[in-house]
């Protein structure tokens, strides 16, 4: 039976629909570990991309001091985490050019300029003048992770992302799973001017002005993209174009996205972000894109996830040869004169013969002492 510390992957989001899109990823699920004492979350445990995983949700309360607290738990009950990811929905900033971000798309973030790929935009002074100085810097995610977000990048130059083929593969488990998680039809993607406002009291933008609409041309495939940059995180729902660009100009770099919760996480541990875009973070902000949002950026962490190593299978190596070279080769590597017998056959690759009577040997190498 697998234990606490069998599991090397955390996966926080912030709201149920989100730990769910998450959860009909996973390639199987385990059983659930007795609960440990003083951590009061709740979690689901499974494999992802041959990753173990634990998964968890806030309880029911946004914003970043409620994500410190799960995952500050979370580390404390599970001691062999490597790799922390926040995983949810956010807000896109629209940009002509490079990042051409729609409802459905996906931001990671990534270091920008002075930032690590997260930055806080509301923590610092407010000064005379309508100035605001930004304190504090958050940490950038893992560097094994950003390696493996490059290869996944140019990967995609040839052959494109795998979201939605995870995404198809979730809709299959079931009808329920399917009527939720579908893509919503490409006529509900709008973007207003940035100085139009939602008309009030209205749950849709079926009555705003149509006139009002950008015009951006169509894309050639709905498959969500990927982009990658800085992602804002504050405590409170950004829905005014107004005060978006302000916070935009404040911080002084490309903001792709904001959302509430991943400074609570960046502030105590190394970790990767990932949003799926549900709006556009102004007035005319809805819910209908929130599910799919959510399934895209899950799709995108299994995606990435199977171009990380898993831990699980280089202990399970490391302690394979090890165990090897305990019983037959009781004798320092590289170093000091080679040995004239070993009395054994040992297999495999990886014999390095320097000629000098030092060498060395890597996984799975072959000597016959004849």
């Amino acid at each position: 039976m697998l234990s606490y510390e069998d599991y090397t992957v955390a996966i926080v989001c912030p709201i149920d629909f989100e730990m769910s899109a998450v959860r009909y990823m996973l390639d199987k699920q385990h059983d659930d570990l007795p609960p440990k004492q003083g951590d009061p979350n709740s979690y689901i445990l499974g494999e992802l991309s041959g990753h173990r995983v634990a998964l968890a949700c806030l309880p029911g309360l946004q914003g970043k001091g409620s994500a410190a607290v799960v995952a500050t738990n979370l580390a404390r009950s599970f001691p062999s985490i490597k790799w922390r990811f926040l995983v949810g929905i956010g807000g896109g900033v629209p940009h002509d050019g490079d990042h051409d971000i729609r409802l459905g798309d996906v931001v990671v973030g990534m270091p920008e300029g002075a930032y690590g790929g997260v930055v806080q935009y509301d923590l610092g002074k407010d000064k005379d003048g309508d100035v605001f100085t930004r304190k504090g810097y958050l940490e950038m995610s893992p560097s094994q992770l950003r390696s493996a977000i490059m290869r996944m990048r140019s990967d995609h130059y040839d052959r494109g992302n795998q979201i939605q083929e995870n995404i198809t593969a979730m809709l299959e488990r079931s009808d329920r799973i399917k009527a939720v998680y579908q893509r919503p039809a490409a006529e509900t993607d709008v973007l207003f001017n940035a100085e139009y406002l939602h008309l009030p009291d209205r749950s849709t933008c079926l009555d705003c002005d149509v006139n009002m609409i950008v015009k951006r041309p169509p894309r050639s495939s709905e498959s969500p993209e990927i982009h990658y940059g800085l992602i804002a995180s504050g405590d409170r729902v950004l829905r005014s174009a107004a005060k978006r660009a302000k916070e935009i100009r404040q911080v002084g770099e490309d903001i792709l996205c904001f959302e509430m919760e991943a400074a609570g996480l960046m502030t105590e541990f190394s970790g990767l972000v990932v949003r799926g875009i549900s709006d556009y973070a102004d007035s005319h902000k809805n819910d209908g894109w929130q599910h799919y949002a959510a399934a895209a950026a899950a799709a995108c962490v299994k995606e990435l996830l199977s171009r990380v190593y898993p831990e699980q299978q280089q202990q399970q190596q490391q302690q394979s040869i090890g165990s090897g070279f305990g019983q037959t080769l009781p004798l320092p590597l590289g170093s000091g004169p080679a040995p004239q017998h070993f009395g054994t056959t040992l297999s495999g690759q990886g014999v390095v013969n320097s000629g000098s009577g030092n060498f060395g040997v890597g996984r799975d190498f072959h000597y016959s002492n004849m």
